[in-house]
């Protein structure tokens, strides 16, 4: 008999604990409804990358979803009055223009205007509402994507758990503003670590079939990731999509060779998505530019100024970023806020505004390395599957810090540039990882107060006789 069957109350809070979570989340990304940041950020963030898309659907408009072989871009309208290329691709969409030319963004497939071309022109709306329908559907996958990771919390772990990591998405600044731009259409960075956390739920027992199975898992959710938001991010999302196999290889206790097995596969899995990917790029390129060697050219030409290239080789503008050194890159991003309680609470101590109520990433490791400590110490008193399945949280939340270092180091050139957006990636998925362990701990308190409450410890007598 099916388990929601034999168990409908627990069916029951699983919907309503998925339904609570994508309204706080999508209230948040679509209005800034909990003023987690500021307005003026809010309403002007990334406006650069996103005006790519609506060039796109001015594009689609005009000549067809696959025209300039589908990808993003920029385009000039003679009719435009707007002074800058940003604000031209919003009043171009906007006021139904076309353009005269179509200059095409080569560095990634652009899946996401297509997707938003054909919703354009399949849906009978003006402009206006139709740019609404498209925040709308951005807001709601993103909080989808963030649910479906809270739920999971929760399947393992349990209300406590579930309800602190969720209340980290929806106070992250970082998430409320990249959750309804349509460039980053942030859902399409979770799919791969979502997809192999339920995967590996299900399916706990190692066989051929298991084995296969989360090959296509990976394929297909890195080629579907690459297709909506392209390459932005990709190491820390590979990283993260590995996070629930160190979870579940440390709860059921694998082996090296089996958790050496998971890993090979999640590995040539993604580079064979990441290489099908990059060859239907080529192609796009190819038709603008006629040759699959200037796809391949431009792709290796984008690697290396966002990594380690030789700095001779680029424009003067990117030889700061190309020769900044690792710890410069990182130490910015350790003191980048998660979230400015000023925002909430006011004080009249300068000290306390600047350095307690401005919460950074440093004191979030700080914090998450002192609660994994007391998580552990509170684990020596349970049970050896609780003692396992808490361990395993703990291992996959320290694992979990690889994928926002990972681009840090890797794509130090584009770190060194981007410090007003990539702090984002700290979300994919270490925070969240780390107010789960914060909310283990809480669970671990409360357990222990109520046993203290419900069989206190009988008091002795200062006049009992011995």
């Amino acid at each position: 008999m099916d388990s929601h069957r034999r168990n409908p109350a627990k069916h029951l809070d699983r919907v309503l604990l998925s339904a609570f979570s994508v309204v706080l989340l999508f209230c948040g990304f679509y209005a800034n409804t909990w003023h987690v940041a500021s307005q003026h950020q809010y309403d002007t963030f990334q406006h650069d990358t996103e005006s790519l898309v609506l060039g796109r659907l001015v594009q689609s408009r005009q000549s067809g979803i696959f025209s300039f072989g589908g990808l993003t871009g920029w385009g000039r309208s003679d009719e435009s009055q707007a002074s800058d290329w940003v604000g031209e691709q919003y009043q171009a969409f906007l006021n139904a223009l076309t353009f005269s030319e179509y200059f095409p963004y080569l560095s990634q497939p652009g899946g996401q205007g297509m997707l938003f071309g054909v919703l354009d022109a399949v849906v009978p709306l003006s402009p206006q509402a139709a740019l609404r329908l498209f925040y709308a559907l951005t807001c709601l996958l993103s909080a989808l994507a963030l649910t479906l990771v809270i739920l999971w919390f929760y399947l393992e772990f349990g209300l406590t758990v579930a309800a602190i990591a969720l209340a980290s998405g929806v106070l992250s600044q970082w998430l409320v503003m990249f959750g309804r731009n349509l460039w980053w259409s942030i859902w399409g960075f979770y799919l791969p670590m979502i997809a192999v956390q339920y995967f590996l739920r299900r399916q706990r027992e190692p066989t051929h079939r298991h084995s296969i199975s989360l090959g296509v898992v990976v394929f297909l959710s890195v080629l579907a990731k690459c297709f909506v938001n392209g390459y932005e991010y990709i190491t820390t999302t590979l990283v993260m999509m590995v996070v629930p196999l160190v979870y579940y290889a440390v709860l059921d206790r694998w082996g090296m060779r089996r958790l050496g097995a998971g890993l090979l596969i999640a590995v040539v899995s993604s580079i064979l998505a990441v290489v099908v990917s990059a060859s239907i790029l080529c192609v796009q390129i190819a038709s603008v530019q006629g040759s699959l060697w200037d796809g391949v050219y431009h792709i290796l030409y984008s690697l290396g100024k966002r990594t380690y290239a030789d700095a001779s080789g680029f424009p003067a503008e990117y030889t700061v970023s190309l020769e900044a050194s690792v710890i410069d890159v990182i130490l910015p991003y350790l003191k980048g806020l998660f979230i400015n309680l000023n925002n909430y609470v006011h004080t009249s101590s300068p000290t306390a505004s600047r350095f307690l109520l401005r919460i950074r990433y440093a004191y979030l490791i700080a914090v998450f390395l002192a609660a994994s400590g007391l998580v552990w110490r509170q684990a020596k008193a349970l049970s050896s599957a609780q003692q396992r399945s808490s361990m395993a949280l703990v291992a996959a939340t320290w694992f979990s810090i690889l994928a926002p270092l990972s681009w840090f180091v890797i794509f130090k050139a584009h770190s060194s540039i981007h410090t007003h957006m990539n702090f984002i990636v700290w979300q994919m998925p270490f925070t969240l990882f780390g107010f789960a362990v914060l909310g283990l701990l809480a669970r671990g308190i409360a357990r222990d107060l109520i046993r203290r409450v419900r069989h206190p410890s009988p008091s002795v007598s200062p006049n009992a006789q011995p």
